[in-house]
């Protein structure tokens, strides 16, 4: 019995021993946060207007970490103010970043008047998600980054002048215009990194202190719940999260899209309207995996519950439905080239008059299909393009369309059927025979509902000009009802805005999408249906980038107009609009 408890003796000895030996070599790496780089991020400002670091122009991007009323920040906000007027010609450029999580645009805007800073860019880190990521722990604290290296060159406090409680009557060191100093000169900065001096900043409790996210009980279950109906199997993600080995590999990386918006694709800005189907993460669920990357993406011993069976994909996100169109022969697609669009004619399966409240498409080949769109030409119609009037379509984040009780599409016995499809190659040759999916109303209802657009066709942005802004605009003769909004540009868009001018002044934002993403084509349904007296006009209008900075652009050097190509442009305000009930009339007696 002694000799084994000698042994255990040992062998713990031996345990605290490499531990020991472990934690002096660990001491003696580099910070583990400055060796994965600074990530790129995007946030808006408070004029509406999104902000990528690695897309900012110059040397260098110099962040000031602020919170409404923190004291330290209001006294040095004139400092950073002055700093940016000196370098800013230098290829410098000074953003502030606030980052108290209950501070409304509103709030922030006061502030910024108060402190003299209306001319700087106010940046709003509302899920606190780039503080987090920066280890920014205290407000009034700077982090000045070398864009080239993409690394952090000094951060920490303007000067030494004041600190929490108290303040000297000047500053002897002024430790980040020496720093900027010596960074423009190519020389060594002396003093990198001083401590931050500020009111401290308050995170989501995702963890126990020192402690990293669990990742069976809150971040597996998050990430199922969130991402993996994309990331799977056959899903549009590029890899599937199929357990803590694959998630871990990519780590870093999903640090980098929560943190510059990518993911969830979803980018509405959340000040302006309410929408069904919102798919983005709380405050607390962005941190406790941006938590969980930077300690390291910990997994577990036990069974891991990203390796758990998922539920088979439904046939149809809205059940089965009464009738679908299907393409009547299969397409060929060739493996390299340009494919024109194609329409193809489809029997309509009704022999009368019909209405739809629901509809739905299933593209059959995700690796070609680049939108798919259904034209329902009425006898004697006719729009623009020929095809007659468009009753829905699907690109990548497309939803299907459910219509509120009582509203519908009507579809005649008559109609001609036509889907357009545009096909784009992969290298290989396939094919595709999608479908269309109807769900009928119980019959006749008071509401006609259409997909309506506001557009502009003439189309003329300059060869490398950043912000070419474009405006569409649709009047409403009679009162109506809108039930959805569904932006549309190309490879250029870069952001787009619906606003509803009504007849006596009032102005409203009805959505605002400030990063614009070609690849996901969002249907943005209203929560609440929005009533629209008539006399009304809704107001479309966005923005391409067409320079070199875009890195979509197909060719900066190019003259863009409308075309149907994804390298031309379109510019289209679509939206879900029913006009009101006419009255009946009553017979005078």
């Amino acid at each position: 019995m002694a000799d084994k408890l000698n042994s255990l003796a040992v062998k713990k000895h031996s345990r605290n021993l490499l531990c020991a030996a472990i934690a002096v070599v660990i001491l003696a790496l580099p910070n583990l946060a400055s060796a994965r780089g600074v990530p790129n991020f995007a946030l808006v400002d408070v004029q509406d207007v999104n902000h990528e670091l690695y897309r900012a122009k110059g040397k260098a991007v110099v962040l000031y970490f602020t919170g409404v009323g923190c004291p330290i920040v209001r006294k040095n906000a004139r400092k950073f103010r002055a700093l940016r007027d000196q370098f800013a010609g230098q290829g410098i450029e000074f953003w502030v970043v606030n980052c108290f999580a209950g501070d409304t645009k509103s709030d922030v805007r006061k502030e910024q008047r108060k402190l003299g800073m209306r001319s700087m860019t106010i940046l709003l880190d509302t899920k606190q998600a780039v503080a987090l990521a920066l280890g920014v722990n205290r407000t009034a604290e700077v982090v000045a980054i070398d864009l080239e290296e993409e690394e952090i060159f000094y951060r920490g406090a303007i000067d030494d002048q004041l600190s929490e409680g108290a303040e000297k009557p000047e500053a002897t060191q002024r430790y980040l215009k020496d720093a900027l100093d010596a960074f423009m000169a190519g020389k060594e900065i002396e003093v990198a990194k001083t401590k931050a001096r500020g009111c401290r900043i308050t995170y989501a409790r995702v963890a126990e202190e020192d402690a990293a996210p669990d990742y069976a009980t809150q971040v597996a279950p998050l990430l199922r719940e969130n991402c993996v109906h994309c990331h799977r199997q056959g899903g549009v993600g590029p890899w599937s999260m199929n357990s803590h080995r694959r998630v871990s590999n990519y780590a870093n990386m999903i640090e980098e899209v929560l943190l510059t918006r990518r993911m969830p694709p979803w980018d509405p800005h959340p000040n302006y309207g309410k929408f069904k189907d919102a798919q983005s993460l709380s405050r607390e669920e962005t941190q406790t995996l941006l938590a969980w990357v930077k300690a390291g993406a910990p997994g577990i011993d036990g069974d891991d519950p990203l390796q758990a069976p998922l539920p088979d994909w439904p046939d149809w996100r809205l059940g089965k439905p009464d009738a679908v169109l299907k393409l009547p022969e299969s397409q060929k697609i060739p493996p390299t080239g340009v494919v024109d669009y194609r329409y193809i004619d489809v029997e309509n399966p009704f022999k009368k008059d019909v209405w739809l409240s629901g509809l739905d498409i299933k593209p059959d080949n995700r690796k070609v299909v680049h939108h798919i769109i259904l034209y329902v030409k009425k006898s004697g119609d006719r729009d623009r393009g020929g095809h007659g009037e468009f009753f829905i379509g699907w690109a990548p984040g497309a939803s299907p369309l459910k219509y509120d009780h009582g509203v519908a599409k009507k579809l005649p016995a008559n109609a001609t059927l036509t889907i357009e499809m545009h096909y784009t190659t992969c290298g290989t040759e396939e094919f595709d025979q999608s479908e269309v999916a109807l769900y009928l109303a119980d019959g006749p209802v008071e509401r006609i509902a259409e997909t309506r657009q506001a557009m502009e066709w003439d189309l003329n942005i300059p060869p490398g000009e950043s912000e070419a802004v474009h405006s569409a605009t649709y009047h409403f003769e009679r009162p109506a009802t809108l039930y959805g909004l569904f932006p549309h540009m190309h490879f250029r868009g870069k952001w787009m805005r619906y606003e509803l001018l009504q007849p006596d002044g009032k102005r409203e934002t009805l959505l605002h999408v400030p990063r614009y993403d070609f690849q996901w084509q969002f249907s943005y349904y209203l929560q609440q249906p929005r009533h629209v007296p008539a006399g009304s006009w809704l107001l479309v209008t966005g923005a391409f980038d067409n320079s070199a900075d875009n890195p979509a652009n197909p060719d900066p050097n190019k003259r863009v107009v409308w075309g149907q190509q994804s390298w031309d442009e379109m510019f289209i305000g679509f939206f879900e609009a029913a006009d009101d009930p006419v009255p009946t009339r009553t017979a005078k007696n």
